[in-house]
């Protein structure tokens, strides 16, 4: 069933064009990854489906009564508002429908006013329900929100959590989530990834997570030049099959590139030539002329170098018996480290446990309130969470990262910031831009420019990902496994820590910071795993109740039978999601479809009961965790 259909959709801001005639087909229970390079219209196109804007030119055809919700990109505002009255406002379309039924039978209807309501009850009922009150119970309970709280008393993961909440209440046909994962902690992602795999109702969402996109995508849709591509299956199957189409593009442009030079050729012939030339020829040629004009070229790769400084001291930082804290609550116990030259070091664990403090501590920022901090010889910091500090809104791109000078130093070589800031995707008319009218992705791209034009031996990059697109962030991996010197990164990204770093401090319970040999993967594929944390300090405060202490003091140890069965699910996810990948590629080939219907059935069929499986063995994995306690 067609949900939402868009037919030669443009748009456009400016003279930037986001979207020329773009056509999309969402279909019911489908959960489509939207990607493209930041400003390339992706939150534009959500705007445009969820009817919050018009395009320009096209037409737009929606399911009659469509119920669409959106999880915006950006935070809910720090207001004095309840988590409670947050969530509820998500139905307020709800509550309209109620009231407007409650108002019509006041009337005593009668003949198509009867119609009337029976329409209006069966939308009450296929929604969210006639007990609003117990509708937003429900979610505060499945999120495990602080009901009571207000915003401005949350964290920034917390209120994206609300946020999810206020979209999911209404029970929507159509979730758009933009960027659901920025503020989340990697236990929380896991939970909205469990959560997003069983939503019934089909699903819209844009990330830069590629965990995320390659466990919950079904079909991709990137935005490229202006046009809506659709790629079926995994974002696997989208690498494969996006090489394939830009080496063919190549291909063609080339042979009609070598045509027209030829017809260039001829036509440039002398005088008795053109006397007996061809004027369909020349007709032809001149259409040539305009289709090569029209061509939209694809925008380059960027390309990023990290400045490194001399070599620093073979000891980098050493730690001893860090102990530190805020308001009694105790955040690293007995914490020691020594970390040498050219160690690449990720830090992971809840949102509010103390990650970000914990660097700067390392750095000499912050006085620990025991133990003491010994910095090594030569070194030259870079470190991404200052650079965000030292920006200034009303300066452009340029003055920002040329700090007013109009030749940089890069590689030992002056270059034209105009030129540097173009190995960044950055226009020469787009440098000259105000950092206060970027989008959240271009305005790290700002960031990560500024800080490599300084020479460093130690970067340490506190979240450096969010709001990157995918290409800007592998191109930024593979920089940061070719630098030299030391890196320390707080990162909530699984993808991009196995990428980058060859060890993970983790904070796990009262305090305690343990040090991992590996990545992410690595970790979790020991049987860890991060809770997803009550952060009570920054959520629920006072509602630590002496119950829940008990409840942790009492947590049983799982008999022999269950831990065996909990040991062997990672495994079997793991097997059931590859199992999943190889169906997905087998069923976008080109010829899955020609072949008989028996055939192409059972393999869908396959598919499904795999799925089944895989989301059956995943709740099941969670209920034995949340029993281990």
């Amino acid at each position: 069933m067609t949900l939402v259909r868009l037919d030669k959709i443009s748009i456009e801001f400016g003279d930037n064009p986001l979207l020329v005639e773009a056509d999309l087909t969402i279909e019911a229970q489908e959960r489509i990854c939207l990607i493209g390079r930041n400003g390339a219209g992706k939150s534009t196109l959500l705007k445009i489906i969820n009817r919050q804007i018009q395009p320009d030119r096209g037409e737009i055809q929606w399911r009659q009564h469509l119920r669409i919700s959106q999880l915006e990109q950006r935070l809910p505002e720090s207001r004095d508002k309840r988590v409670m009255d947050v969530i509820r406002e998500g139905l307020a379309d709800q509550q309209a429908l109620i009231e407007q039924f409650n108002a019509l039978s006041a009337t005593h209807p009668t003949g198509n006013e009867l119609k009337e309501l029976e329409a209006l009850q069966a939308r009450i009922e296929t929604g969210a329900g006639w007990n609003i009150e117990q509708q937003v119970e429900t979610i505060v309970s499945q999120l495990d929100l602080p009901a009571a709280k207000t915003l401005a008393e949350l964290s920034g993961g917390w209120r994206r959590r609300v946020a999810l909440g206020k979209a999911l209440v209404s029970n929507p046909d159509l979730l758009l989530l933009d960027e659901p994962t920025n503020h989340l902690d990697i236990s929380t992602i896991e939970w909205l990834e469990h959560k997003v795999r069983g939503y019934k109702g089909s699903v819209i969402f844009i990330t830069h997570d590629r965990n995320f996109l390659q466990k919950l995508a079904t079909r991709i849709v990137e935005i490229d030049r202006g046009k809506l591509i659709s790629w079926p299956g995994s974002y696997q199957n989208y690498l494969s099959l996006k090489d394939k189409a830009n080496e063919e593009e190549d291909n063609r442009n080339a042979q009609f590139d070598k045509k027209l030079a030829q017809e260039e050729e001829w036509i440039r012939q002398g005088i008795k030539a053109r006397r007996t030339r061809n004027e369909g020829r020349v007709r032809s040629l001149q259409k040539m002329r305009e289709q090569r004009e029209q061509r939209v070229k694809r925008q380059g790769k960027a390309r990023i170098y990290v400045e490194t400084a001399e070599q620093s001291g073979r000891k980098v930082i050493e730690a001893r018996s860090i102990t530190h804290g805020y308001h009694g609550e105790t955040l690293l116990n007995n914490f020691k480290i020594k970390i040498m030259r050219g160690d690449r070091i990720g830090l992971i664990g809840n949102n509010g446990v103390g990650k970000s403090t914990l660097l700067k501590i390392l750095l000499g920022h912050i006085q620990p309130n025991r133990g003491s901090v010994k910095l090594g010889t030569n070194l030259e910091v870079g470190y991404f969470d200052q650079i965000q500090r030292e920006l200034r809104e009303d300066k452009t791109i340029a003055e920002n990262v040329g700090e007013g000078k109009e030749y940089i130093k890069v590689n030992g070589k002056d270059r034209h910031i105009i030129g540097y800031l173009k190995n960044f995707l950055f226009a020469p008319k787009r440098a000259m831009t105000p950092v206060k009218a970027l989008s959240g992705g271009e305005r790290n791209r700002v960031l990560l420019a500024k800080l490599f034009t300084r020479p460093s031996n130690l970067l340490v990059l506190d979240e450096p990902t969010n709001d990157l697109d995918v290409e800007m962030l592998e191109v930024l991996e593979e920089q940061l496994v070719d630098y030299q010197g030391t890196l320390l990164i707080v990162s909530h990204d699984r993808k991009f820590l196995d990428n980058v770093v060859t060890s993970i401090l983790v904070f796990e319970e009262d305090g305690d910071v343990q040090e991992y040999i590996g990545g992410y993967s690595d970790w979790a594929r020991r049987g860890k795993q991060l809770k997803i944390a009550d952060e009570l300090t920054d959520a629920r405060g006072a509602n630590k109740s002496s119950n829940t202490q008990e409840q942790r003091r009492k947590a049983t140890k799982l008999s022999y039978k269950l831990q065996r069965e909990l040991d062997l699910l990672p495994d079997q996810i793991e097997r059931l999601e590859k199992q999943i990948e190889t169906l997905q590629r087998h069923i976008s080939g080109e010829d899955f479809y020609n072949q008989p219907y028996e055939e192409s059935q059972a393999i869908l069929q396959q598919l499904a009961s795999t799925q089944a499986e895989l989301d059956k063995a995943t709740h099941r994995w969670l209920e034995l965790e949340e029993m281990k306690g």
